[in-house]
């Protein structure tokens, strides 16, 4: 058999569900985290969040922009120019404007667009700042 690698960690910054139920959807989490040993990472008022995976009710802060009611996606990008060739590619191809490039309240440095992609998904583009990574991805080799 071939060796494979993987790399994990370098294409998805995070996932945003926005939900009808926070209890009922923080209950389930929790429990199904609990069983895969990931640490519920905080909550606040109409959100919580487990490593990458943040839930939210409709009226959360962290839900912002035109609620699609359908998923919220970012991709990492290296630097702010990334992040602008984004957001005007996607206008280019048929995305609908939801968030022009800029920082954003989250931390500092945090710099994103957002785009509704054809199907009303929330896709975001992030660059973090100068913020250093311990590495570039994690590296899965079997």
């Amino acid at each position: 058999m071939e060796t494979q690698e993987l790399h994990r960690g370098r294409l998805i910054d995070h996932i945003q569900l926005v939900v009808k139920d926070l209890p009922a959807a923080q209950k389930f989490y929790t429990a199904v985290f609990k069983e895969l040993d990931i640490p519920l990472g905080g909550s606040g008022d109409g959100y919580f969040w487990a490593d990458e995976l943040f839930v939210s009710t409709p009226e959360s802060d962290a839900a912002q922009g035109v609620l699609t009611g359908r998923h919220h996606l970012a991709f990492q990008a290296r630097d702010e120019t990334m992040v602008d060739a984004f957001y005007q590619a996607a206008l280019a191809n048929g995305g609908k404007d939801n968030g022009k490039p800029g920082e954003r309240p989250y931390h500092p440095g945090y710099y994103a667009a957002f785009v509704l992609d054809p199907d009303g998904n929330n896709i975001e583009a992030v660059y973090h700042g100068m913020a250093k990574r311990s590495a570039p991805s994690v590296t899965i080799v079997f």
